[in-house]
């Protein structure tokens, strides 16, 4: 496929790739600056929308007991998991 498109652009070898080079640069500014600005209130990366049931353990409010920083039970605080090399 790639080889019918480069028989399409006109002119040698160094004006086919200067040609395909702006093309290629033109999609990626179309796509940056109109497609993904417009795409993006639609998709909505940011908001989260997964729910759970009620009745689990897990917490009321999203990271009130999940902090990489809670302390365990009996006040401490877990250190980083330490292995051993192995042999």
């Amino acid at each position: 496929m790639y080889g019918a498109l480069w028989r399409l652009l006109p002119g040698d070898r160094p004006t086919k790739a200067l040609t395909a080079f702006v093309l290629v640069l033109g999609t990626v500014a179309l796509l940056w600056y109109v497609v993904f600005p417009w795409l993006e209130p639609k998709i909505r990366f940011d908001h989260g929308t997964v729910q759970g049931d009620t009745g689990s353990s897990a917490p009321a409010t999203p990271g009130a007991s999940a902090s990489p920083h809670a302390t365990a039970p009996g006040g401490h605080r877990p250190g980083p998991v330490r292995h051993s090399p192995a042999r």
